[in-house]
């Protein structure tokens, strides 16, 4: 296995500049570069004759070089190549742009290969800019075969990819070692992994394709079953917990509310109640849509737990999201005599010393803070129920650390990110879910537009005129400083931009992860008072920020954000009695863009717009894996082969009743795949 860990360094062909460029693509070892799978595939088995080409689709053909290369000066600079050349059925003309190498790359009467997009125009048929290959190149990488297309990075062409792919395969392809066990491939129907490995790359035809892609989605939802399942079973297990009374004051509270519950709020309070009076520990979701009530239920059931005599901690990702819980548990729930305290990284050292000490002798009711709440040096007097807000923040590992502050409290996380409930019942297996699917009710409508970058000027109009009808307005950005790699305006730019231009008469504000918690909290308080019309960010805002009088939310370079995001910030607007609006400017005009930003256009729905960014984008854009410390998944996708899933899910639970540590021989290379790709999750802990 040592072979298959080596650089690519160490391959033909690699020498330390294309090294980088492969790490780039986060190909370092031998094995990396095995399972690179191709994004899609070009069938170049058929070679279609000169005189069946049809005007704007791609072809590949078989011709003969016919004449010398002839040289056109189109402008300065821009000169283009063409070559002549014949079949038995006519004559066209391959046409290449500024290559003058081509002059001297061809003889008269040799036989190529061509392969590109066909242009019929002023009597001539040309092919235009092709790929091309020498028929007496015994290789033939690129014709007559089903072509892998892999993505790239600037200075590695396809087919430096596919030389290097198959000289990989040819000498260390016997190396790979079959993980799976006996019994599991052969009750699936599956292929071995080297059949597997060779067709994903290089299939003999459509129907080896098929059989190897199978084979490999399958092995990926079966890890990915199987890690979560052991990590789940060992860090939150169904222990003996807390049994919380039933108290008349909670009631009253709830009476007093200046609101009324909607009825999915109190369907979900109904559930999460039920829970904590049981003696086991309570495991729950709460998801529902931005603005739908989450944080009022999780201060009811803090509330429970403080009048049962315990404590309550609350975690949030973001110190601006902490603060949002601490304005809101104060003004609901100080006047009731709760002792409430925030604990985060920008606290002054000997506040936060005060505040760990009265933490560990019961003094404080509840603990709001950020990752700050479950390092090692916070410890509770009597921890009953802990809650992690924007759950897809955290991984499995932090939940379990926040629970082992106390003895078997409560779990309670809620999230604002909608997740299909079959990605959140492999997420959140360990956990009950509830929904809260009811917005309150008189909230208008956010009107949603999606504008292409040249009508910008449009979009800072309205924003103007809605500044001087008293409202304020949020520019979102998708990056905090300009960057060499990415084409995308930052935030420093825009700020730059609207202080000097579009909006230079009125009061600005710049908010981005990279300035101090003090910072960032004093411009979001000068935006929340209303002492700035604008404040331009970065996803800081992306949730809880809440400021009623915000009526407009323009995110720039919309492309650049999945659906779910840009529903998270469209809800940073529409809370207060104000019509609000969200205006996309866009940088791309390709159609599947155009289908994302129609679906925010034409939804307000968080479960519709999730499941279709989880169908466009994949689930790794989707819930950032690496937060998970879930594996990235190569090859499956969990919105397309959930018919799949469903297989690896059975083959998981037979595998785990037969062998619930894996420490049977055959499972044995198993559980070290397991512990490799479960690295970050599993860490210390042995299968």
């Amino acid at each position: 296995m040592s072979e298959l860990k080596k650089t690519v360094q160490f391959l033909k062909g690699i020498g330390p500049a294309k090294y980088k460029r492969f790490q780039k693509l986060g190909i370092d070892t031998i094995e990396d570069l095995l399972y690179t799978f191709p994004r899609e595939y070009e069938d170049r088995r058929h070679i279609e004759s000169i005189k069946n080409l049809k005007n704007e689709e791609k072809a590949s053909l078989r011709v003969i070089v016919q004449g010398d290369v002839e040289k056109v000066a189109v402008k300065r600079n821009f000169s283009i190549y063409k070559l002549p050349v014949r079949d038995a059925s006519g004559t066209a003309y391959a046409v290449f742009y500024n290559t003058p190498y081509v002059q001297k790359s061809f003889s008269i009467g040799e036989q190529i290969y061509l392969n590109g997009k066909v242009k019929i125009a002023f009597g001539e048929i040309q092919i235009l800019h092709p790929e091309y290959e020498f028929a007496n190149n015994k290789e033939r990488n690129l014709f007559e075969r089903i072509l892998p297309v892999y993505s790239l990075t600037e200075g590695l062409s396809q087919n430096d990819f596919i030389s290097i792919q198959k000289q990989v395969l040819h000498s260390y392809l016997d190396l790979l070692n079959e993980y799976l066990p006996q019994d599991t491939v052969l009750r699936n129907r599956l292929c071995d992994i080297h059949y597997a490995i060779r067709n994903i790359h290089f299939p003999q035809s459509p129907q080896h394709l098929k059989v190897a892609k199978y084979r490999l989605v399958f092995e990926e939802l079966l890890i990915l079953q199987l890690g979560l399942s052991l990590t789940k079973s060992r860090l939150i297990m169904n222990q003996e917990g807390i049994s919380f009374e039933r108290k008349p004051e909670l009631y009253k509270f709830i009476d007093t509310l200046p609101y009324k519950l909607t009825n999915a709020q109190r369907k979900v309070l109904d559930e999460i109640e039920n829970d904590m009076e049981q003696e086991k520990t309570m495991n729950r979701l709460i998801q529902g849509d931005v603005g739908s009530g989450k944080t009022i239920i999780a201060l009811i059931a803090l509330y429970k737990a403080i009048l049962n005599g315990y404590q309550g901690a609350l975690m949030a990702p973001t110190e601006i999201l902490a603060e949002q819980h601490l304005h809101s548990a104060r003004e609901l729930l100080e006047p009731l005599g709760v002792k409430i305290a925030l604990l985060s990284g920008s606290i002054p050292k000997r506040k936060k010393e005060e505040i760990l000490k009265r933490t560990e002798l019961g003094e404080i009711d509840l603990l709001i803070g950020t990752h700050a709440i479950i390092q090692e040096n916070v410890t509770f007097y009597k921890l009953g129920i802990a809650i992690t807000d924007e759950q897809h923040r955290f991984g499995v590992r932090q939940r379990a650390v926040l629970s082992s502050k106390g003895l078997n409290p409560d779990i309670l996380v809620m999230t604002a990110t909608p997740i299909p409930r079959t990605l959140a019942l492999i997420l959140y297996g360990d956990l009950d879910i509830s929904t809260i699917d009811e917005l309150p009710p008189g909230r208008k409508k956010i009107k949603t537009m999606c504008i292409q970058e040249e009508r910008r000027r449009m979009a800072y109009d309205f924003a103007k005129n809605q500044i001087t009808e008293g409202r304020q307005v949020y520019i979102v950005c998708p990056l905090i400083e300009e960057s060499e790699s990415i084409e995308a305006k930052s935030a420093l730019d825009i700020f730059e931009e609207v202080s000097t231009h579009y909006l230079k008469d009125f009061r600005i504000g710049l908010l981005h992860g990279k300035m101090k918690g003090q910072e960032k909290e004093a411009v979001m308080n000068e935006f929340k008072s209303g002492k700035l019309d604008v404040l331009v960010s970065t996803t800081v805002i992306e949730v809880g920020v809440n400021v009623p009088n915000a009526s407009v939310m323009i995110i720039e370079n919309s492309e650049r954000f999945g659906l779910a995001q840009l529903h998270q910030l469209r809800g940073r607007v529409g809370r207060g009695v104000y019509q609000s609006y969200c205006i996309l400017i866009c940088n791309s005009k390709n159609d599947r863009t155009k289908e994302r930003m129609q679906v925010m256009e034409q939804s307000e729905n968080g479960f519709i717009i999730a499941e279709k960014d989880l169908e466009l984008r994949g689930p790794g854009d989707f819930f950032g894996t690496r937060q998970h410390g879930i594996p990235e998944l190569k090859i499956a996708n969990l919105f397309k082969h959930i018919h799949v899933l469903k297989h690896a899910q059975k083959e998981a639970a037979i595998l785990l009743e037969e062998d619930k540590a894996l420490s049977l021989g055959k499972n044995i290379a198993l559980r070290r795949k397991l512990v490799e790709k479960f690295k970050d999750t599993l860490g210390e802990i042995s299968l």
